[in-house]
């Protein structure tokens, strides 16, 4: 017993002592990562220029516009950059009147960077991989629409390129009016006008179905004096597709002559109508959605002068503003479609003077004149929605008609005149220095929808009105 008492108590001694000689036990390590070989170094591809342009903002000319500078373009105000598929192209842009500006192209992502310090530059090298033509243009708002834009040609886009600049216009030319009546006694006149549906050039590159008057935005200028019986016949072509009818704010009778004329594709109707009140007035489509036929175009005035006629002018104009709302944002290429919901909205993409953006710039449909002459528009706003603050930057209008009250005695010394959707004015002012005049809204965010127009003036300049040294950056 005394044995085994003994061993109970020095057992556990024993074993502590048999755990403390054992050898440690060896820890298990997580295997080792595989080795890895280093990755290969990566070359970034630098594209070598086969084509280099150099333009300069400004360059001294006083206007907003791009000069090229260098071989066949130097000198050029926004010259044709030409180039083929496949050619990599370079633009270096110089900064030459100190305003900001920047260069882009949308079809191939090229911006560059803003830049406003003199002879500050900036720099895009791109890949074209396509024929066409391609418009590179200033974003900052206002500059594109004052001229800072020009064409990139790649290779000989002929089908592909020219039907937008070539796409048949409905603009009505400003100068396209009949003369004055003047003295004459009351007769018949006989008019007739044609519904035209026509799918024309609304922007640089973008064409619209517009609903027309024979074919042009507005619709002929009619002119006939109070008495006159006005025999009116409205056609519709029989390539139309909707029905059509014509309601004149001048006809005194229900509807304006709408309820008589609503005329479907390849028919005609017609109505009488004595002018009792000398004015200018609007006529529209009247068939609806009236708004719509509207937007698309279907508006024109009509003059009925006073006994014994109007006061002589050197010249007279026809100008009219309306709105165009498409589902695509303005600047979209190609065909543009009609938007309800933006036009019951009153939220259009584009503000037009006789029917296409920038219309009234071109050399073939500026208002021409000399100095000295003077000049009378025909004002009025198509609309559907939106009222005119017509002015013309650099003149004062000596007379104004406002809402074409031609019985009234005029304003006098009028700097813009508001002109209601539906409605018209008349002014009238003497050009006393040559150059290039504005006509715009003077909602002046308008203009960036390319609504804007040019007076261009010929003659001597006469320092005792207008002088000084001529400065960069303008918009006017």
């Amino acid at each position: 017993m005394k044995v085994w008492s003994i061993w109970i108590r020095i057992a556990p001694v024993l074993l502590a002592a048999l755990a403390a000689c054992a050898p440690a036990a060896t820890p298990t390590l997580p295997p080792s990562p595989p080795t890895v070989p280093p990755a290969p170094t990566q070359t970034t591809m630098v594209l070598e220029p086969t084509v280099r342009y150099t333009l300069v903002t400004g360059a001294g000319t006083g206007k907003l516009n791009f000069v090229g500078r260098g071989g066949d373009i130097d000198g050029q105000a926004n010259p044709v950059l030409t180039a083929q598929p496949g050619d990599v192209v370079e633009i270096t842009l110089v900064n030459g009147d100190s305003i900001l500006h920047d260069l882009t192209i949308d079809e191939f992502n090229v911006k560059t960077p803003q830049i406003q310090n003199l002879d500050e530059t900036a720099k895009v090298t791109f890949t074209v991989d396509r024929e066409g033509e391609f418009f590179y243009y200033c974003t900052v708002p206002g500059h594109r629409q004052a001229g800072m834009e020009g064409v990139l040609r790649v290779g000989n886009p002929a089908a592909a390129t020219e039907a937008p600049s070539q796409a048949v216009s409905v603009v009505h030319n400003p100068a396209d009016l009949p003369g004055p009546i003047g003295r004459r006694a009351p007769q018949t006149v006989d008019v007739e006008l044609t519904a035209q549906e026509v799918v024309a050039q609304l922007a640089d590159g973008a064409t619209y179905s517009y609903f027309t008057f024979n074919g042009t935005v507005p619709g002929p200028f009619v002119r006939v004096r109070v008495g006159d019986t006005v025999n009116l016949t409205l056609h519709n072509d029989t390539t139309s597709t909707l029905g059509h009818s014509i309601d004149l704010h001048a006809v005194n009778g229900p509807g304006g002559g709408a309820v008589y004329t609503q005329t479907l594709p390849g028919e005609t109707h017609a109505f009488s109508f004595r002018a009792l009140n000398p004015g200018l007035f609007v006529y529209h489509c009247a068939t609806p959605s009236v708004a719509h036929h509207i937007a698309s175009g279907m508006y024109g005035l009509i003059l009925v002068e006073p006994e014994g006629g109007l006061p002589p002018v050197d010249k007279e104009f026809y100008v009219m503003q309306g709105e165009i709302y498409t589902v695509e944002p303005f600047g979209t290429q190609g065909a543009l479609t009609f938007s309800m919901e933006k036009m019951l909205a009153e939220d259009p993409e584009y503000f037009v003077f006789n029917g296409a953006a920038m219309a009234l710039t071109t050399d073939e449909n500026a208002l021409h004149v000399n100095v000295g002459d003077s000049v009378r528009i025909f004002f009025g706003v198509g609309g559907p929605n939106a009222t005119s603050s017509f002015h013309v930057i650099g003149e004062i209008f000596d007379r104004v008609y406002p809402f074409a009250a031609l019985t009234s005695p005029p304003l006098t010394d009028v700097q813009t005149v508001s002109v209601p959707p539906g409605g018209a004015a008349v002014v009238e002012f003497r050009v006393d220095v040559p150059g290039r005049y504005l006509l715009v809204d003077h909602a002046l965010s308008r203009l960036e929808r390319g609504l804007v127009g040019f007076l261009l003036a010929e003659g001597a300049e006469d320092p005792t009105i207008f002088s000084g040294t001529l400065t960069e950056g303008s918009g006017h």
